[in-house]
């Protein structure tokens, strides 16, 4: 008997038979004795449905207002999956974000959890009800709905672990649970049974859509435990935590990205303070940046260049060009980022040149490197990620 927070995503309440099921699996850990609060995702591809209805009326709509809409997503989930809850003969009551006592800053479309008050939720678990939680949402000191950036339902789950310190956090997705590769694209991609925090923090980062990078933050901080495993197949997952019984450099997975933009500043004036001046403009955007190339200054001038998101990079143009009128400024959207993860990688000789040998042999080309101890990421041209991910991936990690 314990408290057990689950999180189901879009795909796993797309439609009636799957909120049935939905149901089954979670009055069926009610019923092992288990109190159960179920975090759930918007129904399959309704949040971007939302998003065309609002690009049709309004292209530009403010942020605040496409919280306001994107919120409703997560509202049908949490109602439908009561009603299923209530159909099997459970005790069951659904609360949105707000309800359940999230509080977030102002900041619309990726705003962060400030703190949850418990209260509501203790309530209801003290009357032996199953809570059901919109995930992905908040409100914010002036009663603002908020939401919490694609990925927050599972920011949501962890939170609520977290906060009421759950015995175990199962996030459930179509998907087993954390493979080396994705399953869909390399057919020799293998389930891990578990993982650290820090390497499924880079495999989240790095372009693995199983978890949200930020939830997996949130679990390695507060020393949340979780689980990924399908919703689909009853069948033991992934367990993320802080120690695996791992004892040599493993590579535990091989990602891809493609939303990248790689920006270029070309011919920059070579003067004390220009990179922080440069990033600290982007840095008041909330653009974040990822990897950075800097040359040797050259006749008095340097290159700098940087990756960003797709979706930041017009805007990063646009800051860069108002800053200088001296240089030339750059953005290429038509590249991806491939990286290996692996604990230990950093004392174990040879890993980045097998990395790029296979590269090599599959004749991709390399344009920027980055590395840290638990990570390799290149970028590359975007039409090439996915047979590289396939060659990097059969180095490291054969088929036996």
């Amino acid at each position: 008997m314990g408290l057990i927070v689950q999180k189901f995503g879009g795909s796993s309440v797309a439609d009636a038979q799957r909120v049935m099921n939905v149901a089954k699996i979670v009055t069926d850990t009610y019923k092992q004795g288990n109190d159960v609060v179920v975090v759930v995702s918007a129904q399959g591809d309704t949040t971007d449905d939302l998003i065309e209805k609002a690009a049709e009326i309004n292209p530009h709509a403010a942020k605040r207002e496409m919280d306001q809409l994107m919120a409703a997503g997560e509202q049908i989930s949490i109602s439908l999956l009561a009603m299923a809850i209530e159909s099997l003969g459970f005790p069951v009551i659904s609360l949105l974000g707000w309800q359940a006592g999230f509080n977030t800053n102002s900041i619309y479309g990726a705003a962060r959890i400030k703190n949850i008050r418990q209260n509501r939720l203790q309530a209801e678990l003290a009357r032996h009800n199953i809570v059901v939680v919109a995930g992905f949402q908040g409100i914010n000191r002036y009663d603002d709905l908020t939401t919490l950036g694609r990925g927050g339902s599972d920011t949501s789950a962890v939170a609520i672990a977290a906060a009421l310190r759950a015995d175990r956090c199962q996030i459930f997705t179509d998907v087993e649970g954390v493979y080396t590769a994705d399953p869909r694209k390399v057919k020799d991609a293998k389930k891990l049974k578990e993982i650290t925090y820090d390497e499924m923090l880079e495999l989240a980062t790095l372009g693995a859509q199983v978890l949200n990078n930020r939830s997996v933050e949130m679990a390695k901080k507060y020393g949340v435990e979780l689980e990924v495993l399908s919703s689909l197949n009853p069948i033991p997952g992934t367990i993320v935590k802080e120690y695996t019984k791992m004892e040599k450099m493993l590579i535990r997975g091989v990602t891809q990205d493609k939303d990248v933009a790689l920006i270029s500043i070309l011919g920059l004036k070579d003067t004390p303070g220009v990179a922080f001046r440069i990033f600290e403009k982007l840095s008041t955007k909330n653009i974040n940046v990822d990897i950075i190339l800097q040359s040797f200054g050259r006749d008095g001038t340097k290159d700098i260049i940087f990756t960003c998101t797709k979706d930041n990079g017009a805007l990063a143009v646009e800051l860069l060009e108002n800053m200088f009128d001296d240089c030339k400024i750059v953005s290429n959207t038509n590249v991806a980022k491939v990286s290996i993860v692996g604990a230990g990688m950093e004392s174990h000789p040879g890993t980045a040149s097998k990395m790029f040998e296979a590269l090599y042999d599959s004749n991709i080309n390399i344009q920027m490197i980055s590395t840290s101890e638990i990570k390799i990421s290149v970028i590359i041209d975007a039409d090439e990620a996915d047979r590289a991910v396939s060659a990097v991936h059969k180095a490291f990690i054969p088929n036996d």
